[in-house]
């Protein structure tokens, strides 16, 4: 039974703070499928990925490559990613289900804290994956560093 965690980004960007969270859940052994709603913009997210930090390597793939199944990082648009995932990450407003959150190890939402529409799509994605039993933590970076604001 996995949970659903929401990040809050007020204070970095979505390609800062999801490679933070992408070598943490490749830490824990998991794959990843990076869920989006624009091809377009996976593609950017996907050479700002390749021009990370230089003292990491965050291996990933786009969806629609050779070798899709292998990746342990996967920018998708769909809702099946054909790397199994473990986790699903969703960004830019993309929809999770509560049967995804039931049975991955975990499922993230980031949301852009300075977008109206950003925060009022989360709130709507708290409510209905709560109200349909949903185990969720929601975490701010408002005070400078990630702190865990609520928990059902």
């Amino acid at each position: 039974m996995g949970a659903v965690f929401f990040y809050h980004l007020t204070r970095r960007s979505l390609e800062q703070t999801l490679p933070m969270l992408l070598e943490k859940a490749g830490g824990a052994g998991w794959r990843v499928a990076v869920r989006g709603r624009d091809p377009d913009r996976m593609g950017w997210l996907d050479e700002h990925l390749w021009q990370g930090a230089k003292d990491s390597f965050l291996p990933h793939g786009v969806q629609g490559g050779p070798n899709d199944a292998l990746q342990p990082v996967l920018l998708t648009t769909g809702a099946m990613a054909a790397n199994t995932p473990d986790c699903v990450m969703a960004v830019d407003g993309a929809s999770v289900s509560s049967d995804e959150v039931e049975a991955l190890q975990r499922v993230c939402v980031l949301f852009d804290g300075t977008d109206g529409d950003a925060v009022k799509r989360a709130r709507s994605q708290w409510k209905t994956l709560t109200d349909a039993g949903c185990s969720a933590q929601y975490w701010s970076e408002a005070s400078g560093q990630w702190e865990k604001k609520a928990e059902t």
